[in-house]
């Protein structure tokens, strides 16, 4: 009876031409199928739903409407007077036009009207400047803002109006300001979507250039067409078949997805590479073209799908995390990497051998020199096996210590150039308003909105003014929260008689009851963005607006936040601190925590396969041991240079191993292979570089030029994951041209042997 793998290979090449017609529907089905994915561009779509981060800010937006604030900017060096308050009531009037924008305030908005420019000899007018001093007028009495509140986006009501997109929204705001001297736009919300933006091109269009980039490279080193043609195929249905069935099932594209069809790429081009040398080496040992790829498709059957059953555990541990996009981001891979192995089989057969022209995979220029360094290589290795182990191991042990001083990078606007027009926005508001960071406390009451529960909060918010600090250029203390803002200010602004003299009494109680059924009548949007009630459970709440800086270091932001919460536990023990400046600094500290999670659970599951395919634990280690080293140092790397971790660097632990190990399986399937038909190990090691280590060294060189395309993004953690992936991949190579056959040839010499090297088992371990 034939193996499997020759049942197969014969199986595809006699079924060729339906198997291409299946890949052509397939791939139109998938086009049309994409066409309704969707990009997901919520914050809390970004957290695990059982994240206890998100309650908080889920209440935040139900009781309050919306915490998503854009802070629309402008000169005006006449702002304190008649006319420059007209000039603010005009923009303001079309700012809160603007479809999405649920209100607009400003200096204009306040109860005095025109008569808040009497700053000199109207007390009313002085307070209500300072009071707003940082939101609608920046310190220099020149900058004018309108705080523009966005409407919450909720698709999954049903039968409720939905507002616009968030991307929509904030254009038609910048086209307002497009014309007003200094105009600008920052916030959160215009963060997100700049790198929503951002990620959602780098995905069409880096994509596609990392892809022709590497086919390029392909072209040149086999100086074939069709060969060219043939991995381009394979990526192409394997990206539209993905994403035809992330549409179908109904999973969006979020923050992180941009790297999918990288990933994608890398199984790809690694998966058909491995092809290309192995039938080269077939016709060039005199087969005719269809004998030599039945040849080919037998020999690779099962390395090629024990490498994407290890991509599958790679990718499919980052849904272990407790970050919604990288959970997605798991699954998708993983469904892309079973994608891959279905567009070999449907593409690969038909391309390779249609037409009646020969065009056979070619040498590249230079590959003889490759030949004779590769066997160089080998014959130095099983040399000097021990001098080269250990000096891999002190690389290791040296980088790895920089690991502990890996921080994490939590100024969002890092995320961007710094010639960038966010980052420019967001340097104005700091610097003319105060800090970009938008935060809340919410202090749950009563059933009454009394004069206590008013002066609790005022208490709170008096603490938070003056108790948290953060250190200063000079590392001296100052206060770090640039605007507190609750209930009570705003009444204290705007009543003619100072509370003072009457607080803690029962006429003040009644006093600031009356003050706060006034402001309900005259500013009822005012007021409600202040005190609310919760629909889910009919509790009510103070909310206490804070302001921070947003680009600070991540140990001060930390700092910052933990000094708030602990605060509000003394003075609400049940009050709740939310709000983007919170849910943004802990994303990317959670998607690093989850790395080190998910590269163990990557790491246990590879192990667990390659020891059953090998039948040898030891072995499995082996393969193991040259792709885990090289994510260590690179990381470890990071830590030395004292560059901070982003959503780009925290992923690429779990995503690299899985990338890399698949060369490993190639290598050690060749290996044994030769080590069975009775060679010795040094011959074995010289066939698997010659086989299996060219075809590692073509896919990573078109994979590294490839991925030079994703550093010529805006958004940083794209440029983050592009290099770091060039280095994980050359990392990976000299991981297994060099470590792998060193620890094969130390323990290939043991006695008695540490596997088992007989003809049936590796025959068993060529499934790999």
């Amino acid at each position: 009876m034939r193996p499997v793998a020759a049942q197969a290979a014969a199986w595809l090449v006699a079924h060729r031409l339906p198997l291409f017609v299946s890949a052509l529907l397939l791939a139109a089905v998938s086009v049309e199928r994409a066409r309704t994915l969707v990009f997901s561009r919520s914050i809390d779509a970004m957290f695990d739903r059982t994240d206890p981060a998100l309650a908080p800010y889920h209440r935040l937006v139900r009781t309050f409407g919306s915490s998503e604030v854009a802070l629309a900017v402008y000169e005006d060096p006449d702002l304190l007077t008649r006319a420059g308050i007209d000039r603010v009531r005009e923009v303001t009037t079309r700012l809160a036009a603007v479809p999405g924008v649920r209100s607009a305030t400003s200096l204009a908005t306040t109860p005095l009207g025109d008569r808040i420019v009497d700053v000199e000899r109207n007390d009313a007018a002085r307070r209500l400047v300072s009071l707003l001093e940082g939101y609608a007028i920046g310190t220099d009495r020149r900058t004018a803002g309108v705080v523009c509140v966005l409407e919450p986006t909720d698709t999954s009501v049903a039968g409720v109006r939905q507002p616009p997109s968030r991307a929509d929204t904030i254009d038609r705001l910048r086209t307002v300001l497009a014309d007003l001297p200094g105009g600008t736009l920052a916030g959160e919300p215009v963060m997100l979507r700049d790198g929503f933006a951002m990620l959602q091109r780098d995905g069409n269009l880096l994509g596609t250039t990392s892809a022709l980039l590497a086919g390029g490279v392909l072209l040149a080193c086999f100086r074939s067409v069709r060969w060219l043609i043939v991995p381009l195929a394979v990526l192409l249905l394997a990206l539209w078949g993905t994403r035809g069935i992330l549409a179908l099932v109904g999973l969006e594209l979020t923050m992180v997805s941009a790297m999918l069809s990288a990933m994608i790429t890398v199984v790809a081009i690694g998966t058909v590479t491995h092809v290309i040398v192995e039938f080269r080496r077939n016709r060039d040992e005199g087969r005719p073209p269809e004998e030599a790829l039945r040849e080919t498709l037998a020999r690779l059957f099962w390395p090629t799908v024990g490498a994407i059953a290890t991509d599958v555990i790679g990718f499919g541990s980052l849904s272990f995390s407790k970050v919604g996009p990288v959970q997605d981001f798991g699954i998708m891979t993983s469904l892309g990497a079973c994608m891959v192995l279905v567009a070999v089989a449907l593409c690969v057969p038909f391309l390779a051998l249609a037409g009646r022209f020969r065009d056979d995979p070619r040498s590249a220029w230079g590959e003889g020199l490759l030949e004779r360094g590769l066997d160089g290589l080998v014959r130095g290795l099983v040399r000097h096996p021990w001098p080269v182990l250990a000096a891999c191991t002190a690389v290791a042990t040296a980088s790895m210590v920089g690991l502990r001083w890996l921080e994490v990078e939590t100024d969002f606007t890092k995320n961007f150039r710094a010639s960038s027009p966010t980052v420019a926005s967001y340097d104005t508001v700091e610097s003319r308003l105060g800090g970009a960071g938008v935060w809340d406390v919410l202090v749950p009451i009563g059933t009454v909105v009394d004069g206590p529960a008013l002066e609790r909060v005022e208490r709170l918010a008096a603490r938070l003014r003056t108790e948290v600090t953060a250190p200063d250029a000079a590392g001296a203390a100052r206060p770090a929260l640039t605007k507190v803002l609750c209930v009570m200010d705003v009444l204290e602004a705007a009543s003619p008689v100072p509370f003072e003299q009457i607080r803690g009494t029962a006429l003040g109680g009644w006093a600031l009851t009356g003050a706060l059924e006034l402001l309900r009548g005259q500013q009822p949007e005012l007021a409600a963005t202040l005190v609310g009630r919760d629909p889910a459970d009919g509790s009510q709440w103070l909310r206490v607006m804070l302001r921070a800086r947003e680009r600070q270091p991540a140990d001060v932001k930390r700092s910052v936040i933990e000094q708030v919460r602990g605060i509000v536990a003394e003075e609400a023990p049940d009050g709740e601190v939310t709000g983007f400046f919170v849910l943004l600094a802990q994303l990317v500290e959670r998607i690093l925590a989850d790395q080190w999670s998910t590269f163990a659970i990557a790491a246990v599951g590879m192990l667990a396969l390659l020891t059953a395919a090998f039948r040898s634990p030891l072995l499995a280690v082996v393969a193991l041991l040259p792709n885990a080293l090289p994510i260590v140092v690179v990381l470890g790397l990071l830590g030395w240079l004292g560059v901070r971790a982003n959503m780009g660097t925290a992923m690429i632990a779990a995503v690299s191993l899985g990338l890399s190990i698949d060369s490993s399986i190639h290598y050690i399937a060749a290996f044994l292979r030769r080590r069975g038909d009775g060679h010795a190990c040094a011959a074995a090691l010289e066939t698997a570089h010659q086989t299996a280590g060219r075809a590692m060294v073509f896919s990573t060189l078109a994979l590294v030029v490839g991925f030079l395309a994703l550093t010529t993004s805006g958004f940083i953690p794209t440029v983050s994951f592009g290099w770091l992936s060039c280095l994980a991949l050359l990392g990976g190579l000299a991981g297994n041209l060099v470590v792998l056959p060193v620890l094969l040839a130390l323990l290939a010499g043991t006695t008695p042997p540490v596997w088992p090297c007989s003809p049936r088992a590796v025959q068993h371990a060529g499934r790999a």
